[in-house]
């Protein structure tokens, strides 16, 4: 496989009709919206707990 790309994590089949969506397709791009959102939610409250910890850090000094 020298010099071809594989892409594991989606796989896009094209239909050859067009009036049909794919269940599996459409869940899975809902999971990984949920994770995406899920990680951004953790690094914003750890963001501010880290902030409200320090600032008690420096108030208690």
């Amino acid at each position: 496989m020298s010099g071809d790309q594989v892409n594991y994590g989606k796989v896009n089949q094209i239909n050859t009709r067009t009036n049909r969506v794919d269940i599996n397709d459409l869940m899975s791009r809902v999971r990984d919206d949920e994770k995406k959102q899920k990680k951004e939610n953790i690094v914003f409250f750890s963001l501010i707990a880290s902030v409200i910890v320090i600032t008690g850090i420096i108030a208690s000094l």
